[in-house]
């Protein structure tokens, strides 16, 4: 027998003293360099890749940085609503028949933003048709305001969102910087805020309620927060207040005159 041979009782010993040691597994009889190992496997690892013409994964896009630079980019309206309907970042686009980008009179001192289209507005692709829009229209002549003339529209989102819910944090952030480049294109001298989603985008509060009739100050012009006309056909109540918000309009322009 050779003398490395050892019985079983002083092997199960040795064994017994190596776990107790915190040895959890043997791996041979002379240690390895595992720095040595990683540092020649990983060209190995990249080389089997090009190799197999896999791929290299590039850098994640982020949606909003794009999203500033093709506003930003954009000298016109026209080049705008241009940089909206290729802009493919925005899931949006992908259930909605029509890009919703504006009604009204481009240049106009009273510039409206409401939250998202619905369906009239998605199968007509303008803001505010249906029976919001009529209702808009007759709050509008209701202080000698309209759209054929004096009014220009738009939404914080140009598409619409399925079933008419809310829109996401995330699909507001990407698509803010194109309103505000909007509304620096249009150059409206007021701004009206028309529901909650449109003043979470602008202001970043939400409250319509708290926030009506309030002047406030949004991409450097005065808004006025007003209740959206979806919430009034739902809440005929809540006309009163839009009225005063309506006269306070009317004389905030008549005062810039």
């Amino acid at each position: 027998m050779p003398d490395t041979y050892q019985d079983y009782h002083t092997a199960r010993a040795l064994l017994d003293w190596q776990v107790e040691l915190g040895v959890t597994e043997a791996i041979g009889d002379v240690p390895v360099n595992r720095y040595e190992l990683e540092a020649r496997a990983k060209p190995a690892v990249r080389t089997e890749a090009a190799a197999a013409g896999m791929p290299m994964v590039a850098d994640a896009v982020d949606p909003v940085a794009e999203a500033k630079a093709r506003a930003a980019a954009a000298g016109t309206l026209e080049a705008l609503q241009a940089a909206l309907a290729a802009y493919d970042h925005c899931d949006l686009r992908k259930g909605a028949r029509n890009l919703v980008f504006s009604d009204g009179v481009a240049g106009a001192r009273v510039m409206i933003i409401g939250e998202a289209p619905g369906r009239d507005e998605d199968r007509e692709g303008r803001p505010f048709v249906g029976r919001a829009g009529q209702l808009l229209d007759r709050m509008l002549d209701a202080i000698g305001l309209s759209r054929a003339e004096t009014v220009y529209i738009t939404n914080v989102l140009p598409w619409r969102p399925p079933q008419n819910r809310d829109p996401q944090a995330e699909e507001i952030a990407m698509l803010t910087p194109f309103l505000s480049r909007h509304v620096e294109l249009a150059a409206p001298e007021l701004l009206v805020l028309m529901g909650n989603i449109s003043c979470q985008a602008v202001l970043g509060r939400r409250g319509i309620t708290r926030l009506r009739g309030q002047w406030t100050e949004a991409f450097g012009r005065p808004a006025l927060p007003m209740f959206h006309p979806a919430y009034l056909l739902r809440q005929p109540h809540a006309k009163r207040e839009a009225w005063a918000d309506l006269l306070e309009l009317k004389a905030r322009l008549r005062g810039a005159t």
